[in-house]
């Protein structure tokens, strides 16, 4: 089982999802039935989801179980199948008599030959919920690759440190990220549609669609003005201070986030420089934008005279939004932190990441999950028939 013996009161207990998903995105949304108490059946080809091969240094080199691997195929149980035969496919069929949802990220067509697609497992059970990724819709045979996404959305052009630098790659699968969260939201509109109708359905998501949405207050900008964004590192558009980083006397970079002007004022009172938020100039955002570098270079100045620790915490008390630039290693080194990670186990001695950030009074958390699976440890998962017929492709 995915947890616990909470796991009974979790949402989705009783749910039974099968991932035919591989990298990121698909198996993202997978994690998070899993987590919620879903039984979770990761049907992978012989040679396994590549992110197998995905190693970092300082990993096992002989692992199958990487560290890219492991950020989203906990609570899993994963069984070996080759789509390309008629036994594999036979046994896929099998499973979807019984499943609740399918997680499917092939490319336009693929899934139809491989006799996976919606049409055919919903004429073996039509309740079926059929979660698709592709990379540009149904009708654009390209394959979809999250780096050359972030490019062709725009993403890389606005991460850039300024004009005229070059376009940066946000340093996580981003777009991937933003259709697993599509997709879990398309899902559970169509959990709570079958409720109602006790019918299945496909919900359809691209990583283009995905990223275009994503776009947001820049999207909003040119659609308003008909003026490209200009990339400004992380900086705001329409917002001063607010993104730019600073350096205190310890060396500790900061970041401020000033988005009111009465939050200026007990910032320019904590920098003991109260006469800046009474000049016409920075008396307002909107001056405040319109001298943005100015006040930056004023801000950079005094910064560098204080140290962080006393900066930061005269901020948090006078709830001006600020706090210091962390490493990832310190970033989950937080004790606030704690509660977000998956406990290490003998099977696998490190811990994980939830994708589940959210919390409810009506369930709790699955306290334990099962460690990422090895390639093909679960074949136990399937009925007997079907382990007797799939044993010989494993």
């Amino acid at each position: 089982m995915p947890s616990t013996a909470s796991n009974l009161s979790l949402p989705f207990t009783g749910l039974t999802v099968i991932e035919l998903a591989s990298v990121l995105a698909g198996p993202q949304v997978g994690q998070f039935f899993a987590e919620l108490g879903a039984q979770v059946l990761k049907i992978e080809a012989p040679g396994g989801d590549v992110t197998r091969t995905w190693r970092t240094p300082g990993e096992a080199p002989g692992t199958d179980v990487t560290a890219y691997f492991a950020c989203a195929n906990w609570g899993k149980q994963s069984i070996v199948l080759d789509l390309t035969t008629a036994t594999g496919r036979a046994a896929v069929h099998r499973l979807a008599t019984r499943a609740d949802v399918v997680l499917a990220s092939y490319k336009p067509g693929d899934a139809t030959k491989l006799g996976v697609d919606y049409d055919t497992l919903a004429a073996l059970n039509p309740r079926l919920l059929y979660g698709l990724i592709t990379g540009y819709g149904a009708a654009v045979p390209r394959a979809g690759y999250d780096a050359v996404l972030q490019a062709e959305t725009g993403f890389m052009h606005l991460n850039a440190a300024g004009p005229g630098q070059e376009p940066l790659k946000m340093p996580v699968a981003l777009i991937d990220l933003l259709a697993a969260h599509q997709l879990k939201e398309g899902l559970l509109a169509a959990l709570y549609r079958r409720t109602q109708t006790g019918q299945g359905a496909v919900v359809h998501v691209s990583l283009q669609d995905s990223a275009l949405a994503s776009l947001a207050n820049q999207a909003s900008a040119y659609l308003v003005t008909g003026q490209e964004p200009r990339p400004m590192g992380s900086g705001h558009p329409s917002i001063v201070p607010y993104g730019t980083v600073y350096e205190a006397s310890d060396g500790v970079r900061l970041l401020l986030a000033v988005g009111t002007n009465r939050q200026f004022e007990h910032l320019c009172a904590v920098l003991e420089r109260p006469i800046w938020a009474q000049e016409a100039r920075f008396a307002s955002n909107a001056a405040r934008v319109a001298h943005r570098a100015e006040l930056e270079q004023l801000l950079r100045e005094r910064i560098l005279q204080l140290p962080s620790s006393l900066l930061l915490a005269a901020l948090e008390r006078l709830a001006v939004p600020a706090g210091a630039v962390r490493t990832v290693g310190q970033a989950l080194a937080q004790e606030a932190a704690h509660s977000m990670l998956l406990p290490a186990s003998p099977e696998f001695p490190h811990p994980g990441l939830r994708t589940v950030a959210f919390h409810s009074s009506a369930w709790p958390r699955a306290t334990h999950l099962p460690p990422p699976p090895h390639l093909g440890a679960h074949l136990q998962a399937l009925d007997a028939s079907s382990e007797n017929e799939i044993g010989t492709n494993a």
